[in-house]
């Protein structure tokens, strides 16, 4: 093989390298530790979130005037209804001094959808 063929070789196959790392890094099927960890910390904190509106939700269901409380958090605002929430207290899990804004927020949705 002449010394030209292998340096033309060489350079092919170095372009070909970066085509398909970019075909595979833009198409989502390869990516780096950093965005697989951002992924799974934004999964779990969901999980988390999304339990925890559960408990909300059953402290509601347990909270005295929870009908006219139900009402009320359905004539606020839909971006007021978190805070609602918050300050109703449901969004305080045990064992916690006060709620989260992300829990309130779920809770809010769960809550918004019950009839009642």
């Amino acid at each position: 093989m002449k010394k030209q063929d292998v340096k033309t070789f060489a350079w092919g196959a170095v372009a070909g390298a970066i085509v398909v790392s970019i075909g595979l890094f833009s198409t989502g099927w390869a990516v780096t530790g950093s965005s697989a960890e951002k992924a799974a910390r934004m999964a779990s904190q969901t999980a988390v979130t999304d339990s925890l509106a559960q408990i909300c939700v059953a402290q509601y269901q347990v909270a005295p005037n929870r009908v006219e409380k139900l009402a009320a958090l359905k004539a606020v605002n839909s971006w007021q209804r978190g805070s609602f929430v918050v300050d109703q207290g449901w969004a305080t899990m045990p064992g916690s001094e006060s709620g989260t804004s992300q829990v309130g927020s779920a809770c809010a949705t769960l809550l918004a959808a019950l009839q009642g």
